[in-house]
């Protein structure tokens, strides 16, 4: 906090360490009503070398591949409670029509793996950008609503491979629903307010995605 200083200086000294007030906390208050300090996780610190995968994106939008590179470090390792988790992220491409964006992108994505902590919230994030453009199909039908949607699954199935993210089970009543439709002949055609794919169709009278489960009728 800055000080006005009103009169004149007219003698100084250099305050120790004891003498210098102590830096603020940030405090919470707990379920039982008292006080909880809550202290940040350090920045993880990179080592010289570093163990990644490298994904190939190729889309409609562009003729040339986009390259995703994910690094991850390891966490308390020669421990019990080692793990694997991303550190970093690298994006390249011949295509240049988009390398300010993309730079941007990675920085921002590198520093919240940097800083520990869960990083799962990133995928839905990322997933639920759309180009105003339109987005575009997968090989296989999968629709993509975006390139930076795209950047989101390849950070998923790294997290997945890594553990950090369990695929989610199909639960039995969509199950029917998916068996239903395949046997009536029915495809989606409608797209999906909540998972973005072409997969909603009428089931008894109701809207229903064949890949979410999402229902207008609850």
């Amino acid at each position: 906090m800055a000080i006005q200083i009103e009169k004149k200086i007219i003698a100084f000294e250099i305050a120790g360490e004891e003498s210098c007030p102590p830096e603020p906390v940030v405090e919470t208050a707990s379920a039982s009503g008292s006080d909880k300090v809550i202290q940040m996780q350090p920045l993880l610190r990179r080592p010289d070398e570093l163990e990644g995968v490298t994904y190939k994106v190729t889309t409609p939008m562009s003729e040339h591949a986009l390259y995703i590179t994910i690094n991850d470090i390891i966490v308390n390792e020669g421990t019990e409670n080692e793990y694997r988790r991303p550190f970093e992220i690298f994006i390249n491409s011949k295509n240049m029509e988009n390398f300010a964006w993309i730079v941007a992108l990675t920085r921002v994505i590198s520093a919240v793996f940097r800083h520990g902590g869960s990083v799962t919230f990133l995928v839905e994030e990322l997933r639920s950008v759309f180009d105003p453009r339109g987005g575009y199909f997968k090989p296989g039908g999968k629709y993509m609503p975006s390139l930076v949607a795209e950047i989101g699954e390849c950070i998923e199935k790294h997290l997945m491979d890594n553990g950090m993210i369990r695929m989610p089970e199909i639960s039995q009543e969509l199950k029917e629903k998916q068996n239903r439709a395949k046997a009536e002949g029915l495809s989606g055609t409608a797209q999906c307010p909540k998972c973005s794919q072409f997969s909603v169709v009428r089931l008894d009278g109701c809207e229903t995605c064949l890949e979410c489960g999402y229902s207008k009728c609850g």
